[in-house]
C-alpha cells in the first residue's frame, strides 16, 4: 500500500461535501517533518477556511468528523490553528513492512494506468569521444529509465546520437588534408577526434580575425555611451539609471567577447606550427560546409569515409556506456531520419505552418521573436527537422503519449519552439518535456575541464574516479579490527562499483536544474550523502547477518516471529521503509532522482539510529531479535533496489 496515497484518497472522501476541489486540498497531505507531530500531517484546513469563511480549527474539526482513518491511524489530533496529525497505527505499520520483505518489488505496486514513455538521453556526437558534457544527459536518463520501467509504465529509451552534422564536415576536411596517418591506424577515434578540434579552432581564428575590429568598435561605443550615461545620471532618476544598467551589462558582454577572441587568436599565433596551418587553410571553414553538403547530397567518397568512420566511433561509445552500465533500447542517430526531412517540410508547407523567410523555411510561433527554421536558405535541413521527424516517427510507429528529452538547460528555447511546433503539426495529445539539467563545474566555478582547459573524457573520469576508490577500499579493508578481509581481485570489483556509483550519486543527488561543483573528496567520502556511504550502508547490514551466522532468507521466512516495533528507533526506521513507493511516485512528478537520493539517504540515517539504540544479534528476545533482523533485512533489500533505480551497483562486502 501506498500509505500517502491511501489517506489522500480519505481525505478526498471526508472533504466531498465541504470543498469544490477535493483533490487539490488532498494534496496538502504531507509526511511530517517532526515525528513529535504523527507521521502524516494534513494542512489543507488553513486555506479551506480562507475560501470558506470559516476558522481553521472548526474546518479542521469538520474534517476529522467525517475522516474514516479507524483502520490505518490513531485518532486524529488537531493542532495549532488546524493542522491535523495523523499516526499510523503500529500494528498496520508492521504488517505493511512484513508484507515488503517478502515481496521481489520491495512492498512498490505496478501503477495502474501505465504511460507509454518515450525517454530520449545521451545523444553524443559519435565522432568524438564521449566527455564529462555527456555525464548529465546519461546518467539522469538511465535513471529515469530505470524507475519509470520499474514503477510499470512502457518505455523505450532511444540514444539519438549525433552521425549527421556539422563536425562530420570538419572531420572529412580534415581527413583529406590533415590526417596522421600513423595516429588514425592506432587509435581512429582519438586521431578522429583531434581532427575535429584542429578544423574547428582553425575555424574559429579565421572568423575571429575578421570580427574582432567590428567587436572592439562596438566596445568602444558602449564605453563612451557607458561614460555619456553616467555623466548625465542624477540620483533619482529610475529610468536613467536602468538604462546605464543595461549598457553596463552590454559593455561586461563584449568585454568578455573581445577578451576570449584575443586568447584564441594568440592561442594559434603563438604557436609557429598551428600559425602556419593555418594560413595554408584560409577558407576553412566553407570547405568543411562543402564537405557536410557533399555527403549530405550523396557524395560516394564522403559517403565511404563517413561509413568508415562510424564504426569505430560506435565501438569506443559502447566501451563506456557498458562501463556505466547503460543500454538502449534504439540508436537511431541523425542519419537515420534524413530520408524524412523533405517531406517534413513539404508537410509543414501544406498546413500552412512553414513559410519563407529572407529564402529560408520558417515557422513562426505566436509570442515568440525568434522563428523555428526548418530548412536554409542553401537548402539544407536543421536540428528542428531532425527534431520534428523524430517526434513524428515516435508517435507513428512507437504510439508515444509521453515523449521526454534530458538535455541541457541550455537548450530550453529549441524545445520550447520544437514542442509548440509539434503541436501545431497535429501532435497536440503528445505530453512534450523538456527534463532539463545545469552544468558540471570545476571548482573555479567554470564548466569541469583539466587544468590546460581541455574537455575531460568521460572515460579518463571513470578511471579516476575507480583508481581514487580504489584507495579508499584499501584503507578500509587494512583498517579492520581482525585484519584485511578482501582479496586483491575483490577490492578491485568494490572499487570499480565505488568509483562509478560515486560519479552517478554525485551527479544524481543534485538538483537537476542546478549547477554542480565537482568535487572528488566529497564524491568518494565514506560519510555523507555519497554513493560510498550508501553502498556501505547496505554492506555493513549484510555483514550483521555474516557476523551472526544466518542468512537473511533464514529470518525473512521466519513465520513464528511477525516483525514487531517496540522501539521509537525500530519505528522511526519503519516508516522510513514505508515510504519507498512514495519517494519513486514523487521523482515521476517532476522527474528528479534527487528526490529518491534524498530518500535513501534518511533510509541509510534511520537505520543508523536504530542499530546504535537497538541491538540485533545480542537482543535476548528471540522475537525481538528474529523481528529486528527483519528490519535490517528490508533496509538492506530498500537501499539495494532504491541504489539499483539509480543505475548504481552494491556489494555485500567493502
Amino acid at each position: 500500500m501506498n500509505i500517502l496515497h491511501e489517506l489522500r484518497r480519505r481525505v478526498v472522501a471526508a472533504l466531498t461535501g465541504i470543498a469544490s476541489e477535493p483533490e487539490n486540498f488532498a494534496n496538502l497531505v504531507l509526511p511530517a517533518q517532526n515525528p513529535q507531530f504523527g507521521d502524516y500531517q494534513a494542512n489543507c484546513a488553513m486555506p479551506l477556511a480562507k475560501q470558506l469563511g470559516k476558522k481553521p480549527r472548526d474546518v479542521a474539526t469538520e474534517i476529522v468528523e467525517k475522516l474514516d482513518v479507524a483502520d490505518l491511524c490513531e485518532t486524529p489530533d488537531i493542532a495549532g490553528p488546524g493542522f491535523i496529525n495523523l499516526k499510523l497505527k503500529s500494528d498496520v505499520l508492521a504488517s505493511q513492512l512484513e508484507a515488503a520483505l517478502n515481496d521481489d518489488r520491495v512492498g512498490v505496486a505496478a501503477v495502474e494506468n501505465p504511460e507509454n514513455v518515450v525517454l530520449d538521453f545521451s545523444s553524443p556526437n559519435v565522432a568524438k569521444p564521449m566527455h564529462v558534457g555527456h555525464l548529465r544527459s546519461t546518467v539522469i536518463g538511465d535513471a529515469l529509465y530505470r524507475i519509470l520501467s520499474f514503477l510499470g509504465h512502457k518505455v523505450t529509451s532511444d540514444n539519438h546520437v549525433g552521425d549527421w552534422g556539422t563536425q562530420f564536415g570538419m572531420i572529412l576536411y580534415g581527413y583529406k588534408h590533415l590526417l596522421d596517418k600513423d595516429a588514425y591506424a592506432k587509435e581512429p577515434v582519438s586521431e578522429l577526434s583531434r581532427l575535429y578540434r584542429l578544423v574547428n579552432q582553425l575555424s574559429e581564428y579565421h572568423q575571429l580575425v575578421e570580427q574582432l575590429p567590428g567587436l572592439e568598435w562596438k566596445l568602444a561605443e558602449t564605453e563612451q555611451a557607458v561614460n555619456d550615461a553616467e555623466a548625465e545620471t542624477e540620483q533619482n532618476d529610475k529610468e536613467s539609471k536602468r538604462v546605464l544598467k543595461k549598457l553596463k551589462q552590454e559593455m561586461n558582454q563584449l568585454r568578455e567577447a573581445v577578451r576570449s577572441a584575443e586568447n584564441k587568436i594568440s592561442a594559434v599565433n603563438d604557436d609557429p606550427d598551428l600559425k602556419a596551418i593555418a594560413l595554408a587553410h584560409p577558407d576553412v571553414h566553407e570547405l568543411a560546409r562543402k564537405e557536410i553538403a557533399k555527403l549530405h547530397n550523396g557524395n560516394l567518397e564522403n559517403r565511404k569515409l563517413w561509413e568508415e568512420f562510424l564504426p569505430a566511433c560506435f565501438e569506443a561509445m559502447e566501451e563506456v556506456y557498458q562501463r556505466l552500465n547503460i543500454s538502449f533500447d534504439h540508436t537511431l542517430g541523425e542519419s537515420y531520419y534524413q530520408p524524412m526531412l523533405a517531406d517534413v517540410v513539404d508537410d509543414l508547407k501544406e498546413n500552412g505552418l512553414a513559410h519563407e523567410s529572407q529564402g529560408a523555411m520558417c515557422v513562426f510561433i505566436p509570442g515568440n521573436r525568434a522563428p523555428f527554421i526548418v530548412q536554409k536558405q542553401d537548402g539544407a535541413y536543421t536540428y528542428a527537422t531532425t527534431d520534428l521527424a523524430t517526434i513524428q516517427y515516435r508517435a507513428t510507429e512507437w504510439d508515444a503519449k509521453k515523449i521526454l528529452y534530458v538535455v541541457d538547460k541550455r537548450q530550453s528555447e529549441h524545445f520550447q519552439l520544437l514542442f509548440e511546433t509539434a503541436k501545431l503539426w497535429g501532435y497536440n495529445k503528445v505530453d512534450f518535456r523538456h527534463i532539463s539539467f545545469g552544468t558540471v563545474m570545476g571548482k573555479d566555478n567554470k564548466p569541469y575541464k583539466t587544468r590546460s582547459g581541455d574537455i575531460i573524457g568521460l572515460g579518463s573520469l571513470l578511471d579516476e574516479a575507480v583508481s581514487r576508490a580504489r584507495v579508499v577500499v584499501d584503507s578500509n579493508d587494512d583498517s579492520k579490527p581482525n585484519g584485511p578481509e578482501l582479496s586483491e581481485e575483490e577490492r578491485q570489483q568494490i572499487a570499480e562499483i565505488v568509483g562509478i556509483g560515486s560519479i552517478k550519486y554525485a551527479d544524481l543527488h543534485h538538483n537537476r536544474d542546478s549547477d554542480y561543483v565537482f568535487d572528488w573528496d566529497k564524491m568518494i567520502s565514506m560519510t555523507g550523502d555519497t554513493a560510498a556511504y550508501m553502498q556501505y550502508a547496505f554492506a555493513r547490514v549484510c555483514g550483521i547477518f555474516r557476523k551472526a551466522g544466518v542468512t537473511r532468507e533464514q529470518m525473512r521466512t521466519d513465520d513464528e516471529c511477525p516483525l514487531q516495533l517496540t522501539h521509537s528507533a525500530e519505528r522511526a526506521l519503519g516508516i522510513q521503509l514505508a515510504r519507498f513507493e512514495e519517494a519513486l511516485t514523487n521523482v515521476t512528478v517532476e522527474y528528479r532522482p534527487n528526490l529518491l537520493t534524498g530518500y535513501l539517504f534518511d533510509v541509510a540515517n534511520a537505520f543508523s539510529s536504530f542499530y546504535d539504540k537497538c541491538p540485533v544479534s545480542a537482543e535476548p528476545s528471540d522475537a525481538i531479535r528474529i523481528s529486528r533482523f527483519k528490519l535490517c533485512d528490508l533496509t538492506a533489500s530498500t537501499i539495494q533496489r532504491g541504489l539499483e533505480l539509480l543505475g548504481i551497483e552494491t556489494s555485500p562486502r567493502m
